[in-house]
């Protein structure tokens, strides 16, 4: 992890990773690979920071364990250890950097929505109103922004109306969910 408690790209794909299996139970190698191939491309593009963490690393250190065969070249069923499941709620609770053009906190974010659910409810409550803060940290750092650039030409302000008005949204959002947690 990085100093601020936030996930390096291999501990996103290891979040990926034992989530998915957590969620579906156990899956192939393949179907494994093929579904984090496509979930991370469709967040963040083709990457090869994050496609850079094998299975088998993660089979050989004991997160996840083949329950027939031995890993790709059988194409065992994978399925998340107990130590996996400890690593897995590790990962969950880590901290999201503030929101940027980042598309790995993008991901890390997409990540913790589509896992939520594996969480307890207090622990669920916990991630939402972590996620909600760092986006009221960056409401007040974009209205701050704007209240600066107030009266300069151009079109800064409009842009920052439109992105003060998604963060806004998501708070809504994120206000929502935790009710109905």
């Amino acid at each position: 992890m990085y100093r601020d408690n936030s996930l390096m790209p291999k501990e996103a794909v290891r979040l990926a990773v034992l989530g998915t299996l957590a969620q579906a139970g156990s899956l192939r190698y393949a179907d494994l690979a093929g579904a984090l191939r496509h979930f991370t491309s469709r967040i963040v593009g083709p990457s090869l920071d994050l496609m850079g963490t094998s299975l088998e690393l993660l089979r050989y250190d004991g997160s996840i364990e083949a329950l027939d065969g031995t890993g790709m070249e059988d194409n065992a069923v994978l399925t998340v250890t107990e130590a996996g499941r400890r690593e897995f709620e590790t990962l969950m609770r880590a901290n999201v950097r503030a929101p940027s053009s980042d598309d790995l906190n993008k991901l890390v974010i997409t990540l913790k929505l589509r896992f939520l659910h594996l969480l307890d409810k207090e622990e669920q409550q916990e991630q939402i109103d972590l996620l909600a803060s760092m986006y009221e940290t960056e409401l007040a750092r974009l209205q701050d922004l704007r209240r600066y650039h107030e009266g300069d030409p151009g079109h800064l302000t409009e842009w920052l109306d439109h992105d003060i008005a998604q963060v806004e949204a998501r708070l809504r959002w994120f206000q929502d969910l935790y009710e109905r947690t």
